[in-house]
Formats: C-alpha cells, sequence, structure tokens
C-alpha cells in the first residue's frame, strides 16, 4: 500500500514536471501584426505593430526592429516601444518604390532570451519616400523583384542558446521509469510460504 502511494506522489510529480515546463521555457511567438504578412498595401504605414502571445521584456538593447524594402534598402524607423504583448514602431516617413518589404525583429522574450523572426508585405504603388542614408538600391534592384527576403545577421537566437525543452521531457522520462521500477520492486508482497 505504500508503495502504491509513493507510486502515485512520483507520477504526479513527474506530470507536473512535464506540463509546467513547456510554458515556462516556451519563447514568445508572434500571433499578429499590423501590417499583416503578405498583406497587399496601397500606401505604406506609419506604425508597425506585432503582437506576441507573451509578454515582452522591455530591453532597449536586444529589442530591435528594422524595414528592408525592394533591392534591401533600409528605411527609417523609430525605437520600439513594448506594452504587455504589443511592440510598435513609428516609420519615419513614407515609403518608396513598390515591392516587397521586410520587417525583421528581435525582442527579449518573456523567458527571458532573445527571439527574432521577419515577415513581408507587399506595398502595391510607389511611394514619395526615400530610403536611409547609405542603403543605395542594389544593381538587381531594376530586375523583377522575384519574392527572395534579405536575411537580417543576428535576427534570431542562435541555435543552443537556452534551455530547450527535450531534455526536461527526457528527465521527466527517466524519474518516472526509475520510479515505476522501484514502486514496482517494493510493492510485491512478500513470499509467506514456508
Amino acid at each position: 500500500m505504500r508503495a502504491t502511494r509513493a507510486l502515485g506522489a512520483l507520477l504526479a510529480a513527474g506530470l507536473a514536471l512535464v506540463v509546467s515546463a513547456g510554458p515556462a521555457l516556451a519563447h514568445n511567438v508572434l500571433v499578429d501584426s499590423s501590417p499583416k504578412k503578405d498583406a497587399q498595401v496601397e500606401t505604406g504605414p506609419t506604425e508597425l505593430k506585432l503582437v506576441f502571445d507573451q509578454q515582452v521584456q522591455a530591453a532597449d538593447l536586444v529589442n530591435t526592429v528594422t524595414l528592408t524594402g525592394p533591392g534591401s534598402t533600409r528605411w527609417p524607423v523609430g525605437k520600439p516601444v513594448v506594452e504587455n504583448t504589443t511592440v510598435t514602431v513609428p516609420v519615419e516617413g513614407p515609403l518608396g518604390a513598390a515591392g516587397e518589404y521586410t520587417i525583421a525583429f528581435r525582442i527579449l522574450s518573456a523567458d527571458g532570451h532573445p527571439v527574432g523572426d521577419k515577415l513581408s508585405f507587399r506595398l502595391t504603388k510607389d511611394g514619395p519616400g526615400v530610403p536611409l542614408a547609405g542603403s543605395k538600391p542594389s544593381s538587381t534592384s531594376a530586375q523583377p523583384d522575384t519574392g527572395q527576403v534579405t536575411a537580417i545577421a543576428g535576427r534570431q537566437a542562435e541555435p543552443g542558446e537556452g534551455m530547450p525543452v527535450w531534455p526536461w521531457l527526457v528527465g521527466a522520462a527517466v524519474v518516472l521509469g526509475v520510479g515505476v521500477v522501484v514502486a514496482l520492486r517494493f510493492s510485491r508482497a512478500p513470499n509467506t510460504r514456508d
């Protein structure tokens, strides 16, 4: 009877470990944006808005948002403003040439690890804007837009950065396995035959 209670307690503890480890170690995930991913817009946005599934930590050195346009041109944006699960960034001026624009972001996740990603939208009409100085269109800008996205260095947490979930799951399985073996071994009734 005592072994059965011990097994039950061990199973409950293992289940609690597995269930609680997931959310505690999960990184923020983008759930909404403005403009939306793959949106077609006639005029450039005045603000970029990113909404995440968990609170974003305010961290000026980590939280960054960039806007890249056709021909790898960079467009001026302001400082990211964090409010709970939402990051907003003003676009400082109108956009220019029609084509694909990419929003790349890096934020400090609720679990303390930086995460990043990118999403694109398409400007369907030319605007009067001028890209950042030193952000000259490449020689391929006259080519039709192929939909390729320019990668932004350092935008994502590197593999191995932070604690992945799988070691917790393996550890919980080992603890449960050992608990079952111990409980079964000690729950057998002693041999009472003489």
